[in-house]
């Protein structure tokens, strides 16, 4: 049955110029501009201040990582909770309040003394921006779009992916010139303007909402007024139908191993560069590299897959990754770091979008909410282990190729598992509906 909550309809905000395209798109370039801006809390820009930060207070790869590992686990968490909130009340609220959280934990790491400090206010910043901004623009977008829905959502984590690329030069001057703690200040006013206020005027939960539907179909009072029901353009599995699903757990392994490897390599490839006596600007322009082309590259891979189901997408991807890790192995000058960076780019712009379609485009947009809160924890709690098992492996040999030699193995392993995660077959009744 199609559901309409909100009554009366909402209007577009008054402050959107744009009043004769379709709304969804003004939900898409806001989670372009917060995704563009919150990357502090990502492995990649993460991975910039690892070197610098443990050269001025002493500290060790494992205990700096640490940090990641504890956002990661929070935002897994924050994700279950707010799962359902999402759902039934959208994520501008959601998306307002991490721009806030995220900016005052950024001025709190700049005046960090004590590991715990890290510990405390970056974990708690990446926790609430993976839950609030990341999930929450993901499920937002699913919501407006299916047909549409790979492009669309390509191009909020083209922000993302973006971002990763360019701040860390936009941060670079700051960061030889003042330092690392002037550069999270920075990092923090930039949060706190261009994530809370895009947050607040623009982003909305449903096209219902509006009197419209998913894709920029008809106007539901236009369907109403010629006697018809509204389409549901997919199934809405519920939680409850897909939890003891053989398919949302390979999925769940899948997903889990997958970010556990990427992340891992986002979080310390910067240092490993630096460790094998690549500079540190050269290092950085590594990172910008592969986040560049990860981010060019994502529209063709969204468009990709709203022609090919993102199980096939994402074993693409996977492959992609392993042939990466040779590269890191044996990339020991700029020339071979600048060719890994390619390679490893273009997985990444297709493993993003997979990322964020695997849900909605498996179950739904109904209930994406729901179910991305039930399996991110799983996935979130997995996939912590990868930044900081590199971090142990390295403070142990004094280098990383040992591990990213194992992220090959789960990279592989994540292949295997997508091709077995077929899609769910439709109950017997949505078949004949859909028939009719």
């Amino acid at each position: 049955m199609h559901e309409t909550t909100a009554t009366p309809l909402t209007k577009p905000p008054r402050y959107w110029p744009f009043h004769g395209t379709y709304y969804g798109w003004a939900i898409v370039w806001t989670g372009f501009l917060v995704s563009f801006v919150h990357v502090p809390m990502y492995g990649p820009v993460f991975g910039v201040f690892i070197k610098p930060i443990g050269d001025d207070l002493g500290w060790s790869r494992t205990s700096i990582t640490i940090a990641f590992t504890i956002g990661s686990l929070g935002g897994a968490l924050l994700s279950a909770a707010i799962g359902s909130t999402l759902d039934k009340h959208g994520a501008r609220i959601a998306v307002a309040v991490a721009g806030m959280v995220v900016g005052g934990a950024l001025f709190g790491v700049a005046a960090m003394t004590q590991p715990w400090h890290f510990w405390l206010f970056y974990g708690v910043g990446r926790a609430v921006a993976v839950a609030g901004i990341g999930v929450g623009t993901s499920v937002a977008i699913a919501n407006w779009f299916v047909r549409k829905r790979g492009r669309a959502i390509a191009i909020k984590a083209a922000g993302q992916r973006g971002g990763q690329s360019l701040m860390p030069l936009v941060i670079l001057p700051v960061l030889l010139i003042l330092g690392w703690r002037q550069s999270f200040v920075v990092l923090g006013f930039l949060a706190l303007v261009f994530i809370i206020l895009p947050g607040l005027l623009f982003i909305r939960r449903r096209p219902e909402d509006m009197g419209l539907l998913p894709d920029g179909g008809p106007d539901l009072r236009d369907v109403a007024g010629a006697g018809e029901a509204p389409p549901e353009m997919e199934h809405p599995w519920m939680l409850g139908d897909v939890r003891r699903t053989r398919t949302l757990w390979l999925m769940v392994a899948a997903m889990s191993a997958g970010i556990a490897a990427q992340f891992a390599v986002n979080v310390h490839v910067v240092a490993n560069f630096e460790d094998k006596g690549i500079s540190q600007g050269l290092a950085v322009t590594i990172l910008s590299l592969f986040t560049g082309i990860a981010a060019v590259t994502m529209l063709p891979w969204g468009l990709l897959m709203e022609r090919v189901h993102v199980r096939i997408g994402a074993m693409i991807c996977m492959a992609i990754y392993i042939a990466s890790m040779g590269l890191l192995v044996v990339a020991d000058t700029y020339a071979t770091a600048v060719l890994f960076a390619v390679v490893f780019g273009i997985g990444t712009g297709g493993w993003t979008v997979a990322q964020m379609l695997m849900v909605p485009n498996y179950f739904g947009r109904r209930h994406a909410g729901s179910i991305k809160g039930f399996v991110s924890p799983i996935e979130g709690a997995i996939g912590l282990t990868g930044p900081l098992a590199a971090a142990y492996v390295r403070d142990r040999v004094g280098t990383y190729d040992p591990a990213f030699l194992a992220f090959a193995g789960l990279f592989a392993f994540a292949f295997v598992a997508f091709w077995l995660a077929r899609p769910l077959r439709l109950p017997l009744e949505a078949t004949a509906g859909s028939a009719s």
